[in-house]
């Protein structure tokens, strides 16, 4: 079979242009339907990744505030233990008798219950 091309009109081949004409314009036609869709289907895509975005968003600002508060409780724990721990000392130093046998009082139970 010869490949080579010829200037000159070929009988076999007349019909040919207005069908590669049509299955161009098939294919362009089919290609800016594909670009429709796409652009169709990305913007449906970026409302949706707004949305998600946004709830990611609010659950980061309320983890933010949980932690925050959290933070300030726990900031108050060591001037609550310490005032524990004199309130304690104050009562020991007053009543040290009262005191001792309160601790062999709870002693006491403590070890009772541990038998059950």
């Amino acid at each position: 079979m010869d490949r080579t091309l010829s200037t000159g009109s070929n009988p076999s081949y007349s019909g040919n242009n207005s069908t590669v004409s049509q299955a161009t314009d098939k294919i362009e036609s089919g290609a800016q339907t594909a670009h429709q869709t796409v652009d169709k289907l990305a913007d449906k895509a970026a409302g949706s990744v707004g949305r998600v975005s946004g709830a990611a968003h609010q659950a980061v600002n309320s983890a933010a505030g949980a932690a925050t508060s959290a933070a300030e409780w726990a900031s108050t724990i060591p001037e609550q233990a310490t005032r524990l721990s004199e309130s304690a000392c104050a009562s020991i130093r007053a009543r040290p008798l009262s005191t001792v046998v309160g601790a062999v009082v709870v002693g006491y139970l403590l070890g009772r219950l541990a038998r059950f």
